[in-house]
C-alpha cells in the first residue's frame, strides 16, 4: 500500500482550519486508502521558547483530538514524535548532507527568526534545523505521499532533495517521497484578518475557531467575523476576502459550493449565522468524542504506547540501513 505521512505541531490549541484543512481528510480518507502514519511532532515545538508543561498538556490534548476526529488505531499508526528514537538518530544523518544554504533559504526560519528577533529573543539554532527533522520525520517511514497545504511544499521538497543526494552518495537508501494537496482540503482564514491564515500559533484569539470552543463563543467569533464594504453577499477571494472566508468555511462544513450559497444571501448577518451554526454543528461530534476519551485517558495511553512501537518497527530499518550507509559502524550486540 501506498504510505502516507502526517504531522501535527502541539504549539497551540488545534483550530478548525487544521480540521476542515487536513485532519478530517485524514480520518474520512487518508486512514483507509493507504498505510498512513499520524504523529505528533512535539520536537518541532522546541525550536522556540516554550513552558514545557505546555508542550506535554497540548501535545497530549493534539493525539486525543486525533483520535476524537476519527481516527482507528486499527486503520493506521497514531503516536507521538518523541516516543520513538528514530526520528532525532535520523536527523543528524541528514544534517551531514543538508547545506547551510538550505536551511538558510527556507522561508520558514527567515520569518520565524526575524518575529523573534523583533521581540528582542535569541533565535535557536533548531529554529534553523528543524526542516532537517521534518525531512527525517518523513524519510524514516519510506512515505510515498505526504498531504501538505502550499505553504508546506518547501519542507517536502528539501526532504526530496535530502534523499535523492543521499541515495546518490551512499548507496539507495530512502523512498522518494512526493507532496500532494487533496483538491477537498479546505483554507480557512483569521476570521479578523482574512489574509492570513487561520493558525493556532497566531496571537489573535478572536479570529481563530478552535476545536474545543464552546458553541456560544464560535457564534461570536463568527458573528463579529470582518466582512467587506457594500452588502450584498458575492464570492470574490480578492474583492471580498472577509465574505469569501465565510462562504467557503460554510461551504466546507456543509458540503456546498461557496458560489452557489452565496446567491442564497442577502444579508450578512445571515450568512454569519448559519456559518456560525454550521461550525458548531461540525464540531459538536469532534467535542463529544473528545469528552469521552478524556474520561478513559488510559485508553489515550495505551494507543500511543502502542502506536509508537508499531513506528518504531517501520522506522527502524531504514534508519539503521542509513546508519551503515553512511559509515557507521553497526552497535554490537543490540
Amino acid at each position: 500500500m501506498t504510505r502516507v505521512f502526517s504531522g501535527i505541531k502541539p504549539t497551540g490549541h488545534l483550530t478548525l482550519g487544521n480540521y476542515l484543512g487536513a485532519m478530517r481528510r485524514w480520518a474520512a480518507v487518508d486512514q483507509h486508502r493507504a498505510d498512513a502514519v499520524f504523529c505528533v511532532v512535539d520536537l518541532h515545538a522546541l525550536t522556540v521558547d516554550h513552558d514545557p508543561a505546555r508542550v506535554r498538556r497540548l501535545s497530549r490534548q493534539a493525539a486525543t483530538l486525533l483520535l476524537a476526529t476519527g481516527l482507528d488505531p486499527e486503520s493506521c499508526t497514531v503516536f507521538v514524535q518523541s516516543h520513538v528514537d528514530e526520528h532525532a538518530r535520523l536527523s543528524y544523518l541528514l544534517e551531514c548532507v543538508a547545506t547551510d544554504g538550505e536551511m538558510r533559504r527556507m522561508i520558514q526560519y527567515r520569518e520565524k527568526a526575524a518575529r523573534e528577533q523583533r521581540r528582542g529573543g535569541s533565535v535557536r539554532l533548531s529554529l534553523l534545523t528543524y526542516p532537517v527533522l521534518m525531512a527525517a520525520d518523513i524519510l524514516a517511514y519510506g512515505t510515498d505521499e505526504v498531504p501538505v497545504g502550499d505553504d508546506q511544499r518547501p519542507h517536502v521538497e528539501l526532504a526530496r532533495d535530502l534523499a535523492v543526494r543521499f541515495n546518490q552518495r551512499y548507496g539507495h537508501t530512502f523512498v522518494v517521497p512526493r507532496a500532494t494537496h487533496p483538491a477537498v482540503a479546505a483554507r480557512v482564514m483569521n476570521l479578523q484578518d482574512p489574509m492570513s491564515k487561520m493558525g493556532k500559533s497566531d496571537d489573535v484569539g478572536p479570529g481563530i475557531v478552535y476545536l474545543l470552543d464552546e458553541p456560544d463563543v464560535v457564534r461570536k467569533k463568527v458573528a463579529r467575523a470582518v466582512t467587506d464594504s457594500g452588502r450584498d453577499v458575492v464570492y470574490d477571494r480578492e474583492a471580498r476576502p472577509g465574505v469569501a472566508n465565510l462562504l467557503e468555511i460554510l461551504a466546507a462544513c456543509s458540503g456546498g459550493d461557496p458560489e452557489a450559497l452565496a446567491g442564497a444571501y442577502e444579508s450578512y448577518g445571515a450568512l454569519k449565522k448559519d456559518t456560525a451554526e454550521a461550525v458548531v454543528e461540525v464540531l459538536r461530534p469532534v467535542q463529544e468524542k473528545h469528552e469521552e476519551l478524556c474520561a478513559d485517558p488510559g485508553h489515550v495511553e495505551g494507543v500511543l504506547r502502542d502506536g509508537a512501537e508499531r513506528a518504531r518497527g517501520m522506522a527502524r530499518p531504514t534508519v539503521d540501513a542509513a546508519h551503515r550507509a553512511i559509515g557507521l559502524l553497526p552497535a554490537v550486540g543490540v
